[in-house]
């Protein structure tokens, strides 16, 4: 009794600066006793003996026991959504980038005081333990981070939505860098289990198609006239809103069989052939975006986009069953959003559902769908509007070519009715692409739906005036522009600690969920005191990268040099090349003045190419060999420099972006539909040199043009000199341009490698230079002039940096989401107590 009573007295006291915080009704320490969430996962995880624990073992403790912190209120969100029965958003995406968890989640649970006192106490390196993590493989490039970014606005702004995507089981591919070249491999981030997903078997969706499958020579055959089935298995992600309130959730679908293998077949000796089921279900969701150079890959990834499309209707038909028993009110209560062309397929797929299943007439279906469905479009390359070959559904889906030829009939003649004759237009209008005998997909997403909007203000006025001209004018009520956005929590509150605090200490802290009040930083960029805070942080920034990238690459970058990124996807439009030929001429000025006054530069770069598209991975040849022959001249040594990053990804992004100086954003105008990057830069207080394109014009106007390196032909001068454009006459008349290229052609940078100066020649020359890379280069020289000038100035280079860091807010992923709350969904806050 006595050691009972000495023991019960000697109990320490709640340790309240270790306590989580009481809105998560834990009732537990993260850490610093046996029964604390941190201690038990290590333990009952592991069964491993404490010198047997790694960094990994302590990552994934972390991470489950800041799930456990976040499960009750993530379930508590689930239950105020079925009780209130709030109309519903659904967001369907390919793609989902939402990089790295556990220190999202963290700060935006509000835990990371009590993390950083953790990490103190344990002795643990935050950043080596934080790498544990690897980048989900769920996205490639803007698509995916724009998904990311308004899943997090949505719970931060308490509205009730959940995204739907698939659960690729190696995403797009690693990206690694051989002799230039890139090189992909199989990027296998499940190799170890994710600690953030929840699987629900349980909720497992039959999806129907109208063929089957065989293993034959080592390949899938399909089998017409046999229909089969797939399962579509949900794995839940915490989509988690800043403050712990609604904690919203990322339904993700992986493919399974229902049945494990054929016995009979397996029996008889056909081991491979009794396996055909699960090959084919398995290959469903193995890789995002297959190689759609060949027709087996364009095939697979047909009946990915309709997986997602099945699946994600049929789990949201059943929680709109759940508290609602009309069809009829389906457009009440749930609004669901096409991120782009991908699953357009949703439209025949509900129209299948009202119509086979809850048995209505079609004018009722079709005025359900139209009103349940809005469209974001986020291309104009022609090559992006998908169209699928009508022999496709007719061996996969006949139900839906049934539905969707309807559609088409009904269509024409509702053009038919409006312009009597005009057989052109009702041709330009239709579904079915006559001759090609092609399902155009986004036409079948525009008739489908209520809205169509583009992501910038350019962008959607060419939406609408020339890429479905014809649908715009037919549907004109429908088009709309909702210029994309970015969360401040990842981009700048978690990603630049530094800048986020000088920022909080000079405005406050309402800038977090309220983006617009960094407007105030706009009569602080003659304070000198902020500023220097500014540089200070910047300095910082730059520091960090350059640790960060001397222990990941074993790259040793200067932070006193002007950090020069392009970071996005790989694309001719995207004008990496023209990049490369700024470098060379700077270069060259170099080589023929070793005396000339230019601010030393390191140039960043970073993407990835689609395996398919070789003038992509050729600019990253051409990019690495000038970057090794740049390396190798001592002439230029400490005052140039190119580095080209292996395998970006948002993490990468979290270290470079607020490092960079300058932003480079210089696609051909009337191709970029809106960008995010431009965004991230601006934020983190980056000056842009760019194209009046995408986003960036309106960036322009929110800032000041005199706040950025604007240069290059309009949109308008594009369209307008397409006929007439020859990069020769460049070549004859600007001898810079005549001089870069001779350099180029000369094999400087590509030793030995005539075919890769032979397709830069094509590309640039004799191919017609179809992103006028020559048409822009004069302009794009001067502009760098003017921004290296500025730089000599710090004062006015920092002034500039904080009037764009101070107009960023308007590009809020919020100010996004609010706009398609109000606009498209109606949609209002179902806020969790």
């Amino acid at each position: 009794m006595e050691d009972t009573q000495k023991t019960a007295t000697h109990r320490p006291e709640p340790d309240v600066a270790n306590s989580i915080p009481p809105q998560y009704d834990c009732g537990c320490l993260l850490s610093g006793s046996d029964n604390a969430l941190y201690e038990r996962h290590l333990l009952f995880d592991n069964v491993l003996a404490s010198s047997e624990i790694g960094n990994r073992e302590r990552y994934e403790a972390v991470a489950h026991s800041v799930r456990d912190i976040l499960s009750q209120r993530w379930e508590k969100t689930e239950e105020i959504y079925g009780r209130e029965n709030p109309k519903l958003i659904g967001y369907l995406s390919m793609e989902f980038l939402i990089g790295r968890s556990l220190s999202n989640n963290i700060v935006n649970l509000g835990l990371d005081r009590l993390a950083r006192r953790f990490f103190h106490e344990h002795q643990l390196d935050e950043l080596a333990l934080l790498a544990e993590e690897p980048d989900a493989g769920l996205g490639n490039g803007g698509l995916g981070r724009l998904a990311a970014c308004f899943l997090e606005s949505m719970a931060t702004m308490q509205l009730p939505g959940i995204g739907y995507g698939l659960r690729y089981e190696y995403g797009i591919f690693k990206q690694s860098i051989v002799d230039g070249w890139q090189r992909e491999q199989p990027d296998n981030w499940l190799r170890r289990p994710d600690p953030w997903e929840v699987a629900r078997p349980h909720l497992a969706v039959p999806v129907e198609l109208g063929c089957s499958f065989e293993v034959h020579g080592g390949s899938l055959k399909a089998i017409a006239g046999v229909p089969s089935s797939l399962l579509g298995i949900p794995y839940d992600r915490p989509v988690v809103g800043y403050g712990g309130k609604n904690i919203n959730t990322l339904r993700l679908w992986a493919s399974a069989t229902p049945h494990v293998f054929d016995f009979q077949e397996f029996s008889a000796g056909d081991f491979v052939g009794a396996l055909a089921e699960r090959l084919t279900a398995e290959t469903v969701t193995r890789v995002l975006y297959p190689d759609d150079s060949t027709s087996m890959g364009q095939g697979l990834r047909f009946v990915q986009e309709y997986f997602l499309v099945a699946c994600s209707l049929a789990d949201l038909g059943r929680r709109f069953q759940k508290s609602n028993s009309s069809w009829d009110d389906l457009p009440e209560k749930v609004a669901i959003q096409l991120n782009d062309t991908h699953p357009s397929l949703a439209v025949a797929e509900l129209m299948r559902i009202l119509l086979d299943v809850a048995k209505l007439d079609w004018e009722r279906s079709w005025d359900i769908t139209k009103r349940t469905f809005a469209y974001t479009n986020h291309t104009l390359l022609p090559e992006a509007l998908e169209k699928w070959p009508l022999r496709w559904f007719e061996l996969m889906l006949p139900r839906h070519l049934q539905i969707i030829l309807e559609i088409d009939r009904r269509l024409r003649e509702e053009v038919q009715t409006r312009w009597p004759g005009d057989n052109g237009r009702i041709e330009r209008i239709a579904i079915i692409e006559q001759g090609s005998h092609l399902v155009r997909m986004a036409h079948l997403a525009i008739a489908g739906s209520h809205s169509t909007n583009g992501v910038a203000e350019i962008h959607s006025n060419l939406l609408r005036n020339v890429t479905v001209s014809d649908l715009a004018e037919l549907y004109p009520d429908r088009f709309n522009n909702k210029t994309n956005g970015v969360t401040p929590r990842r981009w700048l509150l978690l990603s630049n600690p530094g800048l986020a605090e000088c920022i909080s200490e000079a405005i406050g802290d309402s800038w977090i969920t309220d983006a617009t009040n960094l407007k105030h930083l706009k009569s602080l960029a003659d304070d000198s005191g902020f500023t220097s805070a500014v540089q200070t942080a910047k300095r910082r920034a730059k520091v960090r990268f350059a640790d960060w990238l001397k222990a990941q690459e074993g790259i040793q970058v200067d932070p006193d040099t002007i950090f020069d990124s392009q970071v996005k996807r790989i694309h001719e439009y995207k004008r990496q090349l023209l990049n490369g030929l700024r470098i060379v001429a700077l270069y060259r000025r170099l080589r023929q003045n070793p005396d000339l006054d230019t601010p030393p530069r390191t140039f960043f770069f970073a993407g990835k190419a689609a395996p398919a598209y070789h003038a992509a991975k050729l600019i990253i040849k051409f990019l690495n060999n000038l970057a090794a022959t740049i390396d190798g001249d001592p002439m230029v040594r400490g005052r140039l420099r190119l580095v080209f990053l292996p395998d970006y990804c948002v993490s990468l992004a979290e270290q470079l972006i607020p490092a960079s100086d300058v932003s480079n954003q210089i696609s051909t105008a009337g191709y970029e539909a809106s960008g995010t990057s431009n965004m991230k830069f601006m934020m983190n207080g980056a000056l842009t040199i760019g194209t009046r394109d995408g986003a960036t014009i309106e960036m322009a106007e929110a800032a000041g043009e005199e706040n950025f390196f604007l240069f290059g032909l309009t949109a308008d001068q594009v369209a307008k000199s397409r006929g007439w454009y020859s990069p020769g006459w460049h070549y004859e008349h600007e001898a810079e341009i005549r001089a870069v290229l001779d350099m180029i052609f000369s094999g400087e940078f590509s030793r030995n490698e005539p075919a890769v100066t032979d397709a830069l020649r094509n590309i640039l020359l004799l191919g017609g230079d179809t992103y006028m890379h020559l048409a822009d280069f004069t302009s794009y020289m001067e502009a760098d002039s003017r921004l290296q000038s500025l730089y000599r100035e710090p004062e006015a280079w920092n002034r500039k940096a904080i009037l764009n860091i101070a107009a960023s807010g308007r590009f809020s992923s919020d100010r996004t989401i609010a706009e398609y709350a109000r606009d498209i969904w109606e949609v209002r806050p179902c806020p969790v107590p």
